[in-house]
C-alpha cells in the first residue's frame, strides 16, 4: 500500500519507525517546517523529519496544506493512505479526500474524551483512571471522525505527562498497523463519537504551570504531574524562581503558599485545602533535585512561615 504519513514530535516519529518496519510504501512524510529552538535559537528538525532523512524518505514541509499548489503536490504522490499522527497542521476536506481510503489518525485519548492539543497532560490533570490511543477516519471536525480501533492504559497514582506520553507511544503504533490492515481487508468499520462525551484538551500554556496556592492540594499534586516534563510548575521563593518538579498530598493548614514544615522528607506548603509536601525542586542556577538533598545543602533557603509565590 502506498502510505503518505503527517506527524512532527517524537509520539508520531514512533509510529513511522513501526510503519517503516512493514511491508507498505511509505512514499512521503510530511512534517512542520523547521523551528528555532534552544539557547541558540537554531533551526531544529522535527524528529520525524529525522527519522524519514535516514530512511532516504522525501519530505514535505508546507507552510499550510490549504495552498493548492500543497494539494497538488499531493495528488502527485498517488497515495493509497495518509496516516496522521500529532502533526500540528488542519487537514481541509481538500486533502482528506485525496486518498482513495482516506486518512486516518492516532490520537493519545479514548475519544471522544479530550480532542484536541494537549490530551495526554489534560487526561492526568482531571484526574482520569484510564487513558488510551483512538485510531480514528479523520474528517473536516477537530478529532470528531468515526472510530476505527481502540487500545486503553490504567493512569496510575505516580503517572506524569511524560511518563504516560512515553506509554502511549507505544500502544499506538501497533494499534495504526492493525487498523492498516484491517482496512485494506475491509473489516473495519467506524464507531461514530458521542460528541456530548467530548471534551476539549487546550493546547498547554506556560501561564498555567503557575501554582496557584489557593487551589486545593489534590488538584496542583495533579497539575505538577501533568506538567511534568514540560512545561514544568513553578512558584517563587524570595522572589527567586521555583520549579516544583515533584510532590505528594501532605497534611497541614496556614495561608496559602506558606511554608509550614520543613524536614528531609520535603517542603510541606499550605494550599486552599491541605498541604502539598514538595520533594523534588530546581532553584534557580541549579538543576533538579531531590528535597532532601536541599535540605542537606540550602536548609537556609527555607523557613518556616515564609510564603511562596510572594
Amino acid at each position: 500500500m502506498r502510505i503518505v504519513f503527517a506527524g512532527t514530535p517524537e509520539f508520531a516519529a514512533e509510529h513511522l519507525k513501526a510503519l517503516l518496519a512493514t511491508s507498505h510504501d511509505i512514499v512521503a512524510v510530511y512534517t512542520q517546517p523547521d523551528r528555532p529552538a534552544g539557547r541558540g535559537q537554531k533551526l531544529m528538525q522535527s524528529p520525524v523529519k529525522q527519522l524519514a532523512l535516514e530512511h532516504g524518505i522525501p519530505v514535505l514541509q508546507p507552510a499550510t496544506l490549504r495552498d493548492p499548489q500543497a494539494q497538488a503536490e499531493l495528488r502527485e504522490l498517488a497515495p493509497d493512505l495518509m496516516v496522521v499522527v500529532a502533526y500540528g497542521l488542519i487537514l481541509p476536506q481538500a486533502v482528506l479526500d485525496i486518498p482513495p481510503l482516506g486518512c486516518i489518525n492516532s490520537h493519545a485519548s479514548l475519544l471522544p474524551r479530550w480532542r484536541g492539543a494537549a490530551p495526554i497532560q489534560r487526561a492526568v490533570q482531571a484526574g482520569d483512571a484510564l487513558s488510551g490511543v483512538t485510531v480514528m477516519r479523520m474528517e473536516a471536525g477537530l478529532d470528531t471522525g468515526p472510530m476505527l480501533l481502540k487500545v486503553s492504559t490504567p493512569i496510575d497514582a505516580h503517572d506524569t505527562g511524560g511518563s504516560l506520553h512515553d506509554r502511549l507511544a507505544q500502544l499506538g503504533p501497533p494499534a495504526v498497523v492493525q487498523a492498516i490492515a484491517e482496512l485494506a481487508a475491509g473489516t473495519l468499520h467506524g464507531e461514530i463519537q458521542d460528541d456530548s462525551l467530548a471534551n476539549y484538551a487546550h493546547k498547554l500554556d506556560k501561564n498555567e504551570a503557575r501554582i496557584d496556592w489557593s487551589q486545593p492540594a489534590e488538584v496542583l499534586e495533579r497539575l505538577v504531574r501533568a506538567f511534568f516534563p514540560w512545561p514544568i510548575c513553578h512558584s517563587t521563593l524570595n522572589g527567586e524562581a521555583l520549579k516544583v518538579l515533584a510532590a505528594e498530598v501532605d497534611e497541614g493548614s496556614g495561608q496559602p503558599g506558606e511554608i509550614v514544615q520543613v524536614n528531609k522528607d520535603g517542603l510541606t506548603v499550605a494550599c486552599g485545602v491541605q498541604a502539598l509536601r514538595l520533594t523534588r525542586l530546581q532553584l534557580p542556577g541549579g538543576k533538579p533535585l531531590n528535597f532532601s538533598d536541599l535540605f542537606n545543602s540550602r536548609r537556609d533557603r527555607f523557613v518556616v512561615g515564609t510564603v511562596l509565590g510572594q
